[in-house]
């Protein structure tokens, strides 16, 4: 008889790159395995959008492997294999495939790298890991960048990722225009007079995967139309959002990023962060392509557009998978500044008088998406002054969010959102008051609170908490160089006037659940 060499090698659904080297060449002694699982869709509750995102994805996928002559396996959610463990599928598939080797990709969730490693170590069949060729830097990169006691600074990273990779530079260490970061040029406010681009309508019918979530009584959250799912399932579809975005989009990327506006969802935005954060397109080939835009626009693109964009790309998302590998799994449990309280309610239907948070969670909820500023200066900046756990939130940003992978999210979260890391990822808190948000968006207006006030019974809470954040926390930020003009206006306060605002504060906090 002879020998059996079959190798089997897993695909989990955020690593479908048709460009990786795995898929060159054909080999008939290769069974490539996916899997819908109970294990993936519940271990925490997800948006409708994000779970029909990824099957919707993860199934295009397994098509086009199979229209290239590769053997595949694919579980669907609704056999009665998807029930059982990753592990347990792998055992199974091994047994029946006879397969003598098992292959996979490096996972980017900490939880999936440490059962795949479990599992190689017991395992009876030879077992090699694969990089996913996708990242620009490496795991433990910024870990060896800065060791322990060092400060991980994000612009550091970011001008060693550009002079790595020549991208928008003059030279080998001169960047071009001779400045490193436009940021101070990336936060005006929309107010209407440029026209939004049109949005492009993928229209993915979706209804056999919605029925096949139902069937399977998966437990979710949000809202979808199956009947023309907008988000991209396949590299063709992600291509075509990448040109739009090149073409009609990029010009005015930059200047825009930060606005906030009720009548936009998606503003400027790209809508690539779910096909990156799949796989289905890679970072280098969207910032190249940007790029590109950039150089043939005849001064269209302007410089502190494409830099806004590539910085958020080969800075921001590498650095945060950078601190992710780097500082978990200890990072996942940090709660630095001790917060306890639990996410209100209304965090999961949007019902509240803050008319911020009411417009950013209603959205959250119908498009599965909140740009960065939403998710860091409105519902994350309520977070962190209303003193909610992290692991609360957590959850909830990791589940409502289609591009929300562990490996961006908690970083975002307990880093730069709710300073849970204690300054690993920021050197301060990002907190504000109204004045912020009314400053970036239309929010505050017809809003049932008053932005200016921060005392009354109709007083904005982001101000009175925000005073009682810095009030509370005085022994962990005074000595910060950062936040120290914060605490002389507060020691400048009249007494009966700070009075008023912490008692503010703690009426809006201990009626949480009715602003």
């Amino acid at each position: 008889m002879p020998k059996n060499n079959k190798t089997l090698r897993l695909i989990l659904g955020d690593q479908l790159n048709l460009q990786h080297p795995w898929y060159k060449e054909n080999n008939p002694e290769v069974v490539y395995l996916m899997a819908e699982m109970h294990q993936e869709s519940e271990y925490v509750t997800h948006h409708i959008q994000k779970i029909i995102g990824f099957f919707a994805s993860m199934r295009a996928f397994a098509d086009a492997l199979s229209r290239l002559g590769h053997q595949v396996i694919y579980i669907r959610i609704t056999d009665l294999d998807a029930k059982l463990s990753l592990v347990e599928i792998l055992d199974k598939q091994l047994e029946e495939t006879r397969a003598t080797k098992f292959e996979y990709q490096l996972p980017d969730e900490w939880r999936l790298d440490q059962q795949l490693q479990h599992f190689c170590e017991r395992a009876k069949v030879e077992c090699a890991i694969s990089d996913t060729h996708h990242f620009l830097s490496e795991r433990m990169e910024l870990r060896k960048l800065f060791p322990q006691g060092k400060n991980p600074l994000m612009e550091t990273f970011y001008r060693m990722m550009r002079k790595r990779y020549g991208l928008l530079m003059e030279g080998p260490s001169k960047p071009e225009g001779g400045k490193w970061n436009y940021d101070s040029e990336n936060r005006k406010s929309y107010a209407g007079k440029d026209p939004l681009p049109e949005i492009p309508q993928l229209k993915n019918d979706c209804r056999e995967i919605l029925n096949d979530i139902t069937e399977a009584k998966l437990k979710h959250i949000g809202h979808v139309d199956a009947v023309s799912f907008e988000w991209p399932i396949d590299r063709e579809q992600s291509i075509k959002l990448l040109k739009h975005f090149c073409k009609h989009v990029l010009p005015l990327f930059g200047k825009y990023q930060d606005a906030m506006h009720t009548d936009a969802w998606l503003l400027f935005h790209s809508r690539l962060s779910f096909s990156m954060n799949t796989k289905m397109i890679s970072p280098l080939e969207v910032i190249e392509a940007a790029i590109d835009a950039y150089r043939n626009s005849n001064g269209k693109i302007t410089l502190p557009q494409i830099e806004g964009f590539v910085r958020q790309i080969l800075g921001w998302r590498e650095y945060m998978r950078g601190i992710y590998w780097g500082w978990m799994p200890e990072f996942g449990s940090m709660n630095y500044l001790n917060h306890q309280r639990k996410l209100p309610s209304w965090f999961w239907t949007g019902d509240t008088k803050m008319n911020c948070m009411h417009h950013a969670i209603k959205q959250s909820l119908d498009k599965a998406y909140a740009h960065h500023i939403q998710r860091l200066m409105v519902t994350g900046n309520f977070a962190l002054l209303a003193g909610i756990d992290p692991d609360e939130l957590d959850q909830w940003y990791l589940g409502i969010y289609i591009d929300a992978i562990e490996w961006v999210e908690i970083t975002n979260t307990r880093g730069m959102s709710q300073f849970a890391d204690g300054g690993i990822v920021g050197t301060k808190p990002y907190v504000s008051t109204a004045n912020y948000i009314g400053k970036m968006g239309n929010y505050c207006k017809g809003c049932h609170y008053y932005a200016n006030d921060k005392t009354g019974p109709n007083a904005c809470p982001f101000n009175s908490l925000y005073w009682n954040f810095y009030d509370l926390h005085r022994n962990k930020f005074e000595k910060n160089p950062r936040i120290g003009m914060m605490y002389r206006i507060l020691e400048k306060m009249e007494p009966d006037q700070l009075a008023a605002t912490l008692e503010r504060a703690s009426y809006c906090l201990d009626n949480i659940e009715s602003l």
